[in-house]
């Protein structure tokens, strides 16, 4: 697999994990009391601490996976797991959490960066990625990328709300939902997939 492609194939997963589009409205509900230039300036002063704790993470979750001794399927089966109940949410997201809503205050990496940005799954993710992918320079430009594409979007939060209204940002949610579902039972494949092709050389081994 080409450098490009690896890198593809990491990042277009963190971004839907990321889920700026799901998260446009709760940005605008935090942060709708600040001028405009002042919400620019605290959403990217947010992805950058998101991007800091994930790249964190990147490096800590790596050396943890490899201190407990976590194998390549066990990684890719729980990642497969992980990520399809969070796309099923995506899809079905029921009531958004009320500790998230009606800031009265300027946020500070609660709950802009954390958990809305880097939340429990993209860090799981990234964990799960550090460990498969040896090359740190993939995962590295993968998650620099994925958060790239989020920003721009967060940023540009007001005008995609006025271009694809309340029910156009839901509509393309959902697909991202869909689209993770996929990339989900995938990972799982692949997971039971290793798991069979260890048993059956332990098998042969032993006979």
């Amino acid at each position: 697999m080409s450098f490009f492609m690896a890198v593809i194939s990491i990042a277009f997963p963190l971004f839907l994990l990321m889920d700026p589009i799901g998260n446009i409205p709760l940005f605008i509900s935090i942060l709708k009391d600040f001028h405009p230039r002042r919400q620019s300036y605290i959403i990217f002063r947010e992805l950058i601490i998101a991007l800091i704790v994930i790249i964190l993470f990147n490096f800590i979750g790596e050396f943890l996976l490899s201190l407990i001794g976590i194998e390549q399927h066990t990684i890719l089966i729980a990642g497969g797991i992980i990520l399809f109940l969070i796309a099923i949410k995506m899809i079905f997201p029921g009531r958004r959490d009320p500790d998230v809503e009606g800031v009265d205050k300027e946020p500070f990496i609660v709950p802009l960066a954390i958990p809305l940005v880097a939340g429990p799954a993209v860090l799981a993710a990234v964990m799960l990625y550090s460990h498969q992918k040896s090359d740190q320079l993939v995962t590295i430009t993968a998650i620099v990328l994925a958060w790239a594409a989020s920003t721009l979007i967060l940023l540009s939060s007001s005008y995609l709300k006025t271009l694809l209204g309340w029910r156009g940002i839901i509509a393309c949610e959902r697909l991202m939902g869909l689209l993770l579902t996929l990339i989900a039972v995938q990972m799982f494949l692949e997971g039971i997939e290793h798991f069979i092709q260890l048993s059956n050389t332990i098998d042969l081994l032993h006979n």
